[in-house]
């Protein structure tokens, strides 16, 4: 599971603008985005690049 799509949010940002920033197609972002499809790890840095932050920010733990 992962946190894009609150990222995003936080910062008044559109699955389509990170589609441009990452070189990926808006369907493969909003896939990502709505965690029915998870991204690389390479691609999970890309994102946390673009939208600086942490990988880590954009990972929900799984552990309690």
């Amino acid at each position: 599971m992962n946190r894009i799509k609150e990222v995003l949010e936080e910062q008044g940002r559109s699955q389509k603008w990170l589609s441009i920033q990452i070189g990926k197609s808006y369907n493969m972002v909003n896939a990502y985005a709505q965690n029915r499809q998870q991204p690389r790890l390479e691609t999970l840095k890309d994102i946390a690049s673009t939208l600086d932050v942490d990988v880590k920010d954009l990972i929900i733990s799984t552990k309690p």
